[in-house]
């Protein structure tokens, strides 16, 4: 199959001006999109190495630095520790400093001064001012300052970039889906495995038990069941036999069938999924972070008010140009964001380890920011809702000859042969089994054997109606309206009883659908299986809403229909056909061990264990997350602002304000976002 790969692993994130990447800065050349992943990668990779580069270096700047030996009470002075102390902080200076001088010479470029300039400005006015003073210059050293902003600013691009790069894998999972080759029915009667590409429409493959699909088709000769319950939602196996269609990335039962293909490249289910995906994650707006609102004024007020500083204190004063520089740096320095680069990423990462504590993997941090506004919630129902799995729900026996155990045992020993999915539902649903002898299939109409000497069969309502064996029983219907499977039990030519099979609803999904609902979000169920089947699960659980038979492309027109009401959506899915959906909501949520890898690489947040019942504990934790972020932020700009205007008056000596200004203002904004881990959150 030929994927259209025109976004595929870098496009869709880029949301800044056109044709540059938000993520690098980069020109978006043909070159760049083709590196794509592998180039941002290894941007990560990079910012790790340099972090922890540069956090070694800084101890021994942090034990050299006078202003900190004057704080500790402590002196440490050796001939030439000076000049070792500009070595250090001038590595950490080059080495650590370089990707924010990248991003400055980009956003400078791009005319759009943001954060990298600011810290450029700050770190370049400190190195230039304390190198100067240690060649001669009557002053102060700031090297200690400067390197630890490098290591904060580090360590919050690095947490900055793992999360923009979350979701950049889905339409690569998408493709994995499909096999590399397949199995081509040649014309002189041999089978030639072949590349997805070479093959044409009309084509004839083999395809084995157990093996996916490679195309989409018709079947021309055999039958069997495929599983399609990840590319559309129906949870039962779904038996096909000659003139059914068959979809690429389905997977193949035990039954051997011929397929002439209909679709190809472009065309075909799965690149049409693809498409639906990329389509939706280009359209999803990538919000900015608090701190990167305040970026362009922090940059004009650091540089506006060391420009002024340095001018006050010349045109109006006899201090000299030495006390006014020393008056101007000691405002670039205050006014640089120490505190607010931590305010974000370190409150991030402590709300990111209290989630993966609880089994969420926070992907998009800007979706989960937006969590705490969710109105209403959309469940994919087969592995969401439900386990994804058959599981006997009732058993009825027709007379008094064997009781309801009884019948589920025969059962149970007699499907344990067969490795149907319906079979191990039953197998599972009995502790004890029989011995079965003579076991056979009845093609496409259940199983047969001896089971105590007893001839016992379980079949469809298609092999009874092909006996003529016809009975009355109230429970049926009632069993019939809610889609549930239903097999039958014949013990020597006579029906005995009745097994009813559904996919089983997850413990926790009650109490998931019900706080969600006591928290004024209405919760829905969109799902590609049958009417009966929602209905009996929308009303097993207690939903709002339940929207039944609906293909993937629906789904996103669901998504958006709810979107276009006003309200703030999340989408919790696990399969592929979710994909595109967990991409449009504005909150994507996918089940993380059972899902599909496509689904976790789609959505914004994953639930490592399964467990719905998390959702709640999600929004709860972005309330909180948010509220300390707003705090943080706005207690950095009210205290440094404050700060810098003292400082211009020369009412703030440099001490004040490196130990209040910004040492005390780091350890309150340290302690404030600790407090998120503290304070009793829902589910924790």
């Amino acid at each position: 199959m030929e994927i259209n790969h025109r976004n595929s692993n870098h496009e869709m994130h880029h949301e800044g001006p056109k044709n540059k990447c938000v993520v690098c800065g980069e020109e978006l050349t043909r070159e760049h999109r083709m590196r794509g992943e592998h180039v941002h990668t290894g941007m990560i990779e990079d910012l790790k190495r340099r972090f922890w580069i540069s956090v070694i270096i800084t101890i021994p700047i942090l034990i050299l630095s006078p202003n900190i030996q004057g704080l500790i009470g402590v002196s440490i002075r050796f001939p030439g520790d000076s000049y070792v102390l500009f070595i250090l902080a001038s590595i950490v200076y080059f080495y650590g400093g370089y990707p924010f001088f990248k991003g400055f010479i980009n956003q400078i470029k791009s005319r759009t001064p943001g954060m990298d300039t600011l810290i450029t400005v700050a770190i370049t006015s400190a190195y230039l001012y304390s190198s100067a003073v240690v060649f001669g210059l009557n002053g102060s050293i700031f090297f200690w300052e400067l390197a630890t902003l490098i290591d904060i600013m580090l360590i919050g691009h690095w947490l900055e970039m793992r999360s923009v790069m979350g979701a950049s894998t889905a339409l690569e999972e998408l493709v994995k889906l499909m096999p590399s080759q397949a199995h081509k029915l040649m014309d002189d009667g041999n089978i030639m495995d072949v590349p997805l590409v070479k093959l044409n429409v009309g084509d004839e493959v083999i395809i084995k038990p157990g093996e996916k699909v490679p195309v989409d088709g018709v079947i021309i000769s055999g039958e069997t069941s495929i599983n399609e319950s990840m590319l559309t939602g129906e949870s039962e196996p779904v038996f096909k036999e000659i003139s059914n269609e068959v979809i690429g990335g389905s997977i193949n039962g035990d039954g051997s069938i011929t397929v002439e293909i209909k679709k190809t490249g472009e065309d075909s289910f799965l690149s049409q999924v693809i498409n639906l995906v990329e389509e939706a994650q280009a359209s999803k707006s990538r919000t900015q972070t608090l701190a990167d609102t305040f970026a362009l004024g922090l940059t004009i007020l650091a540089l506006t008010a060391g420009l002024l500083t340095l001018v006050i204190w010349l045109e109006f004063t006899n201090q000299g140009f030495s006390f006014a520089l020393e008056r101007a740096v000691t405002v670039m320095v205050i006014t640089c964001p120490h505190a607010l680069g931590l305010a974000v990423p370190l409150v991030v990462s402590v709300s990111t380890a209290l989630s993966a504590s609880n089994g969420l993997l926070i992907r998009n941090r800007a979706a989960f920011e937006n969590s705490r506004n969710i109105e209403a919630i959309i469940f994919d129902k087969t592995g969401t809702l439900t386990l994804g799995k058959f599981g006997v729900t009732d058993t009825i026996a027709l007379n008094e000859d064997y009781n309801e155990d009884e019948l589920l045992k025969y059962a149970a020993s007699l499907e344990s042969y067969s490795e149907h999915p319906i079979a191990k539902g039953i197998t599972l649903s009995s502790e004890e089994t029989y011995q079965v002898k003579d076991f056979k299939a009845i093609a496409g109409k259940g199983v047969q054997g001896k089971v105590n000497d007893k001839t016992v069969e379980i079949v469809s309502p298609g092999y009874l109606r092909e006996r003529n064996i016809s009975f009355n029983n109230d429970k049926i219907g009632k069993i019939s309206l809610q889609g549930k499977t239903i097999v039958y039990i014949l013990i020597n030519g006579d029906l005995k009883g009745i097994i009813a099979l559904a996919d089983i609803i997850r413990p926790e999904s009650r109490e998931a659908v019900s706080e969600l609902k006591s928290m004024g979000i209405k919760c829905i169920m969109i799902t590609g299986d049958k009417k009966e089947v929602a209905e009996w699960v929308s009303n097993e659980i207690g939903l709002d809403e339940y929207y039944a038979e609906v293909l993937p492309q629906d789904k996103v027109l669901k998504v958006k229909e709810i979107q276009s009401e006003g309200l703030t959506v999340a989408m919790t899915g696990d399969g592929i056909n979710d994909a595109p959906a967990l991409a449009r909501s504005n909150v994507g949520i996918a089940m993380g061990s059972a899902g599909s890898d496509v689904a976790i690489e789609t959505a914004d947040i994953a639930l490592m264990h399964d467990d719905i019942s998390k959702i709640s504990y999600i929004m709860d934790l972005s309330r909180k997350t948010m509220s300390v972020v707003k705090q943080n932020v706005s207690l950095s700009i009210l205290v440094k602002s404050s700060f810098a205007f003292f400082a211009i008056l020369g009412f703030v000596s440099l001490w004040m304000a490196v130990a209040f200004g910004d040492m005390g203002l780091t350890l309150v904004v340290i302690i404030n976002a600790l407090r998120i881990g503290n304070n009793k959150i829902k589910h924790i």
